[in-house]
């Protein structure tokens, strides 16, 4: 059975060592995550250039995703390390203090406005919410707080604020530099950290394209102000993260669920793929196995309709990034099996103004009310099957094109599995057979199954799908 959900790994210190990024492989890596807030850009090229080698000696395409950093708001430097804060005491952050100098009352801070965007009474939340400090008052830019939540508290956490509104801009000039180095390792998706409004994606965009990149723009929604704007943040990107350390920081963890299964499902209906990330399989950065808690998370994300889940420190620094990698994929494959994740009443009541989407949605149809093995897709931009993976369903949809571009693309879509094809045919019917071919040769089909064609009658032109076929092999196109 082929796993429909996909699996995004981040790479670090851990899968650098010898043999480990080839076990991901087999394990069944679809997308590896480069964390640009951590490690030179030299290490990002050389990881991906390792991926792209071990794609091309597999035949097994790994995507890649450059994570930028974005904005940090955080706190400066103990002179002891760290500090315990207890709680009810007074602590202050203050940009003017010296930033290596921190002790139990004071430390630095490395966000100079955080003194003009507080109040009495706002709620700031440090290292993930572990900390909870309520502002007391501002005098001369240091914010005097109570410590609510106490705790350990060391060096470089970042701050919060309840509700969200710092106004720190989503593009810092260090990801504008990080920009022309994804340019060079020509990345198929980047990644937004913390934008506000549609506007922070097309600047991402508009720079990506200066430097020559056209990868997909993955919006983080990181933010509980980007909320109140989804709809716009949605459609400007590619893809949207539910990025559920800081979301859930911001907006509070019990807020959490409900939202993530909004924006799943809100993602899904226009057209964009859904990232689910965070604290996945959190344990297995040390254990070998995950909790029965983390088996229930990713399995109700593969429920929701989630296109991918995503491992972080699991498989960047953990001890064990080959079994999580393992764990994640049987628990997908336990989960893909059930009812609610075939069914779907998506775009049922619309109507069509594009030729393609229409082909596209009609083969979901025939396929989910016949028997069919499979369905492929001759495409040039990858829409057709994104539009067909937005559907619920059991049936592999295996994307063919000549373009490495889309190929990278579609590889991030629920279901969808990429194959390069190149040729120069003319006849339709030799198009055909040379497809179910390569299908045969994948090990994905044999004589008596039943697969959907779509494709355009001028090959090479974006948006031209307009016709399928049903095909069965060994009646008629025997390849």
């Amino acid at each position: 059975m082929l796993r429909r959900t996909k699996i995004l790994a981040t790479l670090g210190p851990a899968t650098d060592q010898p043999g480990v990024l080839e076990g991901m492989f087999e394990a069944g890596l679809d997308f590896v995550r480069m964390n640009f807030s951590h490690g030179s850009a030299q290490d990002h090229i050389n990881r991906a250039n390792a991926v792209r080698e071990l794609s091309l000696k597999t035949g097994r395409l790994v995507g890649i995703l450059a994570d930028l950093q974005g904005p940090k708001i955080r706190i400066a430097r103990f002179k002891d390390t760290k500090v315990f804060l207890d709680e009810g005491q007074d602590f202050s952050l203050d940009i003017n203090f010296d930033p290596l100098a921190g002790d139990n009352t004071q430390v630095g801070i490395t966000y100079e406005p955080l003194a003009l965007e507080v109040k009495p009474g706002s709620r700031l939340l440090l290292d993930d919410g572990r900390i909870v400090l309520d502002v007391v008052n501002v005098e001369n830019m240091r914010v005097n707080c109570k410590v609510i939540v106490g705790g350990d508290l060391s060096n470089n956490k970042g701050i919060n604020l309840l509700g969200g509104g710092l106004s720190a801009a989503a593009l810092t000039d260090k990801d504008k530099e990080d920009i022309k180095t994804i340019a060079i390792m020509k990345c198929d998706y980047v990644a937004i950290s913390f934008p506000r409004t549609a506007e922070d994606l097309h600047e991402a965009r508009r720079l990506l394209v200066a430097a020559g990149c056209h990868a997909g723009i993955v919006a983080k929604v990181e933010r509980a102000e980007a909320l109140d704007v989804i709809d716009e943040i949605i459609l400007a990107s590619d893809a949207v993260m539910v990025a559920r350390g800081d979301l859930g920081v911001e907006i509070g963890d019990a807020n959490l669920p409900a939202v993530q299964k909004m924006l799943i499902k809100r993602t899904r209906e226009l057209n964009r793929v859904a990232i689910t990330a965070t604290q996945m399989m959190e344990s297995m950065i040390d254990n070998p196995i995950p909790t029965r808690a983390e088996v229930f998370d990713v399995a109700n994300a593969v429920y929701d309709g989630t296109d991918v889940i995503m491992l972080s420190a699991e498989t960047a620094s953990g001890k064990h990034p080959i079994k999580a990698i393992e764990a994640m994929h049987r628990v997908c494959i336990e989960a893909e099996k059930q009812a609610v994740v075939r069914v779907s009443s998506h775009r049922i009541d619309q109507r069509f103004e594009r030729v393609d989407e229409a082909i596209a949605m009609s083969t979901m149809y025939l396929a989910n009310h016949t028997k069919v093995n499979g369905i492929a897709a001759l495409t040039e931009s990858g829409s057709t099957p994104l539009w067909m993976s937005r559907i619920s369903s059991g049936i592999p949809i295996f994307a063919f094109s000549p373009h490495s571009e889309t190929l990278g693309r579609v590889t991030l879509y629920r279901g969808v599995f990429p194959v390069l094809f190149t040729h120069d045919l003319k006849d339709h019917a030799e198009v055909n057979r040379a497809i179910l071919a390569k299908l045969k040769k994948r090990g994905v089909a044999v004589n008596g199954d039943t697969f959907i064609i779509t494709k355009g009658d001028l090959e090479g032109e974006q948006g031209g799908t307009n016709a399928l076929k049903v095909v069965t092999i060994g009646e008629g196109l025997t390849p």
